[in-house]
C-alpha cells in the first residue's frame, strides 16, 4: 500500500534535540550502528515473528521535512537555523539490514540494523520500533492461535476491537502473514491482498419478521457463501432448524452443498457437537460449521480437546490487540561507530539487570539447521566479518554458561539479516504478502515441536561467536577496571 501520509515527524521530540546537538557539536556525520532486538518472548512462548519490514521500508523512502515540518520546529524555538537548513535537505543514505517478515526471532539478537550519519540512525528509531514492535506483536500472537486450531482455518476478526485504523489494518496484515486464512478487514484485503471474509451480524436476522426468512434472503443473495449465525435466538430449538430449512429449500435444489452455519455464544463443544448431528441427520454433511466469541489459542485448544466439531474460528479481541500480552518488547541500541578511518569501534550498553547487557559491534546472525532433520538447531551471532564454513565442525556455547557447549556437523549455516537499503537506495524486493506468508509457514515447520509449546516451551539457544563473546568481555571488564 502506497504510504498516505508522511510519517517524519512521527518521533519522539528528543530524536530532534540530539539530532540538534550532533549538528552543533560536528557528529552529525560520525557513522553508527543500531540494533532492533528484544528480550522477552511475548505469551512466555518459545518464539516470536518478525513483521513490519514492508511498512519501514516504505517509511524510509518517503522521509522528508516539509515546509510545515520546519515551521512548526522552528517555533519550538530550540533549534538553529543550520540544523533546520539541514532538516530541510534531509535524506536517508545509509544502509539497513533485516530478517525478512515471517522470520521466527529469538531474544538479543538482531532482527534490524542500521549503519547509517548519527542523525540519520538515531531518528528512524521511533518508527522502525513502532512497526516492527506492533506487527511483530500480533504476527506471534496469531501464529499461536493458527497452530492451536490444527490446521483448522482461523479468520482475524478484530477490527473494531483494536486500538485504531491502523492497529486494525496493519493487525489484520501482520495476522495474515502469520497464518491466519482471512480477514474482516475490507481495507486490508484492498491494501495488502490478505482475503476479506464475512458472514452476517445478528441484526441481519433481527432486521426480518422471522429468522427463517432471514436465512432464507441471504441463501437467495449469496448462495455460494451461505454461512448463517444461529445464535441470534436459540441455537439448537430455531437456529439450526431454521438454517437446516433454508439449506435444504433454497441451495439443495441448485445443487449447492457448500453452505456453513457459525456459532458466537454459549457452550461452543456441546453445541457444535449437536449442531453436527442434527446437520448430518438432515443429509447436510458438507456444511460447516463456524465459531466465534472471545477465542484466543487456549480456548481453541480446549475445545479440539474436549471434542468440539468446529471447522473454523473466527477470532477478534484477544489477537488484534494481543491481549494477554500486549506489548512488544523490542529496543534500539547503539552497537557500534566508526572512526574516522572507517575503523569500527564496538560499543555495550551495560546494566545492573544483565539481560539488559548489550551484544556490541557490527553482527550477523546465522541459523543453523540440521541436514539430517531439516529442522534450526541454534542461531549463532557473528561479528559482520566472520563466515561459517559448513565443512568443519562447528562448537557452539550457551554466552551465559559457557560450559554448555555442543558441537554440529552435516549441517547447513543461513544468514538471517539480508541487506534493505545501501548507500540510502532500496536493494531489496519487498514479497508480495502471500510469498511472505508461504515463507513464514515454512520456518515455524523447521522449528522443533519442544520449541513450539505454550507451557515450558524448550529454550532454543542463541550463541555467541567466540570472536564476538571475547569481545563483549573485554568490554566489561575494561569498564569493571
Amino acid at each position: 500500500m502506497k504510504a498516505k501520509t508522511n510519517f517524519t515527524m512521527l518521533c519522539d521530540f528528543y530524536e530532534l534535540t540530539m539530532a540538534n546537538g550532533y549538528f552543533q557539536t560536528g557528529l552529525q556525520d560520525r557513522i553508527c550502528y543500531f540494533d532492533i532486538f528484544y528480550r522477552t518472548v511475548p505469551d512466555k512462548g518459545g518464539f516470536a515473528l518478525t513483521a513490519g519490514l514492508a511498512q519501514a521500508v516504505e517509511y524510509i523512502q518517503n522521509l522528508r521535512f516539509d515546509r510545515e515540518d520546519i515551521e512548526y520546529l522552528r517555533s519550538k524555538d530550540c533549534f538553529s537555523e543550520d540544523f533546520l537548513d539541514y532538516l530541510a535537505h534531509f535524506r536517508f543514505t545509509g544502509d539497513l539490514w533485516a530478517m525478512p517478515e515471517g522470520t521466527p526471532i529469538f531474544p538479543g539478537e538482531p532482527i534490524l540494523t542500521v549503519r547509517a550519519p548519527a542523525i540519520q540512525a538515531q531518528f528512524v528509531e521511533t518508527f522502525l520500533l513502532l512497526t516492527l514492535n506492533h506487527q511483530s506483536l500480533i504476527a506471534t500472537k496469531a501464529n499461536r492461535i493458527v497452530r492451536a486450531a490444527e490446521g483448522r482455518p482461523v479468520a482475524e476478526f478484530g477490527s473494531r476491537r483494536a486500538q485504531g485504523a491502523d492497529g486494525a489494518l496493519l493487525g489484520a496484515r501482520a495476522s495474515y502473514i502469520a497464518g491466519c486464512a482471512a480477514t474482516a478487514c475490507t481495507l486490508a484485503d484492498q491494501s495488502f491482498g490478505a482475503p476479506a471474509t464475512g458472514t452476517m451480524a445478528h441484526s441481519w436476522v433481527q432486521m426480518f419478521p422471522d429468522e427463517y426468512t432471514a436465512f432464507q434472503t441471504y441463501c437467495q443473495l449469496y448462495p455460494q457463501n451461505a454461512v448463517l449465525l444461529v445464535d441470534t435466538y436459540n441455537v439448537l430449538k430455531s437456529g439450526v432448524p431454521n438454517a437446516i430449512r433454508a439449506f435444504q429449500e433454497v441451495l439443495l435444489p441448485q445443487g449447492i452443498t457448500n453452505c456453513g452455519i457459525r456459532l458466537d455464544s454459549g457452550d461452543l463443544t456441546y453445541l457444535s457437537q449437536k449442531a453436527r448431528q442434527m446437520l448430518d441427520e438432515a443429509g447436510l454433511t458438507d456444511c460447516k460449521i463456524f465459531a466465534s466469541n472471545a477465542l484466543d489459542e487456549y480456548i481453541i485448544r480446549d475445545l479440539i480437546r474436549q471434542g468440539a466439531r468446529i471447522d473454523s474460528f473466527g477470532v477478534g479481541e484477544r489477537l488484534i490487540t494481543s491481549r494477554s500480552e500486549p506489548v512488544f518488547g523490542g529496543v534500539y541500541k547503539l552497537a557500534a561507530i566508526e572512526d574516522s578511518d572507517g575503523t569500527i569501534i564496538p560499543k555495550i550498553k551495560i546494566s545492573e539487570n544483565a539481560a539488559k547487557i548489550t551484544n556490541p559491534h557490527f553482527k550477523k546472525v546465522y541459523r543453523i539447521f540440521s541436514k539430517d532433520t531439516g529442522k534450526a538447531e541454534a542461531d549463532l551471532i557473528c561479528l559482520h566479518d566472520e563466515t561459517v564454513d559448513e565443512n568443519e565442525p562447528l562448537e557452539l556455547f550457551d554466552p551465559e554458561a559457557t560450559w554448555k557447549r555442543k558441537t554440529y556437523t552435516n549441517f547447513e549455516a543461513r544468514e538471517l539479516l539480508v541487506p534493505i537499503f545501501r548507500g540510502g537506495e532500496l536493494v531489496y524486493e519487498v514479497p508480495s504478502i502471500s510469498a511472505s506468508r508461504a515463507y513464514c509457514q515454512r520456518q515455524v515447520d523447521a522449528l522443533w515441536d519442544e520449541v513450539k509449546r505454550f507451557e515450558n516451551p524448550h529454550n532454543y539457544y542463541v550463541d555467541l561467536s567466540q570472536k564476538l563473546f571475547d569481545i563483549k568481555q573485554g568490554l566489561l571488564n575494561a569498564h569493571e577496571r
